[in-house]
């Protein structure tokens, strides 16, 4: 099973109850709510997490709460449960990025794999995010001619070519463009031009 907390938004104390020991049976740490506000007011929310919310809340829908975060730039996934599920709710739920759609009485099974699945992409998307974050620290750790040599490099020149370029000599030119690729921690120059394609650096233009 997926390690991670899983946030279970329900008006139901009894069924919130019931859910959360679910979930701490299968190894989780869950936390209930009886609406979302908690949730929407805290931006530090650990991670690896997913959300179990309900559609129909006292006060407001579920499906609202889903905009709500959305709105504040909250990519925690989310899987629904709901007493009673129509194709358009569905639809929408989906659409706004709901791992799942359940209906009410959900099998354990299924609401277990569910979050799994949720908790599975978020920590996946922890890690996508903290990768691209340790390679822009190499990117900004490069020099001025550094970055200038990375261009050129991506760009498919030569050690004599980025040479002319620059206006040094060959030898210069192999020493910085060894540095980018230590920097960078490229093994090649096909895992430098990824690294580029990753950053969004587009090859400059030769003349």
């Amino acid at each position: 099973m997926q390690t991670g907390t899983v946030h279970i938004v329900d008006d139901d104390a009894a069924l919130r109850t019931a859910l959360v020991r679910l979930c701490v049976s299968a190894g989780l740490k869950a936390l209930g709510y009886a609406d979302a506000s908690a949730l929407l007011a805290d931006p530090g929310i650990a991670r690896p997490a997913c959300i179990l919310l309900d559609v129909r809340l006292t006060d407001e829908s579920g499906l609202d709460v889903q905009a709500r975060f959305q709105a504040s730039g909250t990519t925690i996934p989310i899987v629904f449960l709901t007493g009673y599920g129509t194709i358009p709710m569905t639809v929408r739920a989906m659409r706004g990025g709901a791992v799942e759609f359940l209906t009410k009485p959900a099998d354990d099974e299924a609401i277990l794999e569910a979050i799994a699945r949720a908790l599975a992409l978020d920590a996946a998307a922890q890690a996508a995010q903290a990768a691209q974050a340790a390679l822009a620290g190499r990117l900004a750790s490069l020099t001025g001619r550094e970055r200038d040599v990375f261009g050129l490099a991506i760009g498919g020149l030569m050690n004599k070519q980025i040479a002319a370029e620059l206006g040094v000599s060959e030898i210069t030119a192999k020493v910085h463009k060894r540095r980018v690729m230590e920097k960078m921690e490229a093994r090649s120059l096909a895992d430098l031009v990824r690294m580029a394609s990753e950053l969004g650096i587009d090859a400059p233009r030769q003349r």
